[in-house]
C-alpha cells in the first residue's frame, strides 16, 4: 500500500471520494442521544457488503461534524484507503 496523506482540505477530500466511489456517511447507531452525526466515514457502497450499517449524509453535514470534532483524514492516492483521525 502506498503512503497515506493527512489532510483537512474539503475540496481535496470530496474529489478523492468521488474518484474512488466514496460517499460521506455515518455509522448507524453511533449518534449520541440523537444529537450529532455519529461516527463519520467515507463509505464505498459499490465495494461494500455492509451497506445497511451506513447512512449517507451530505458533505455539509459531514464537514460540520468533521470541523466540530477537529478531525483530519488519511487518504491514499493509489487505493480507496481512508482513515479519519484527530488533527493532532
Amino acid at each position: 500500500m502506498s503512503e497515506a496523506k493527512k489532510t483537512t482540505n474539503r475540496k481535496e477530500i470530496e474529489k478523492w471520494a468521488e474518484q474512488h466511489g466514496g460517499v460521506p456517511s455515518i455509522i448507524k447507531g453511533t449518534e449520541k442521544d440523537g444529537k450529532g452525526e455519529g461516527v463519520l466515514r467515507i463509505h464505498f457502497p459499490d465495494k461494500s457488503k455492509d451497506n445497511e450499517n451506513f447512512e449517507e449524509i451530505s458533505w455539509d453535514e459531514f464537514f460540520k461534524e468533521f470541523e466540530a470534532k477537529k478531525l483530519a483524514i488519511l487518504l491514499s492516492d493509489n487505493s480507496s484507503f481512508s482513515k479519519i483521525v484527530n488533527r493532532d
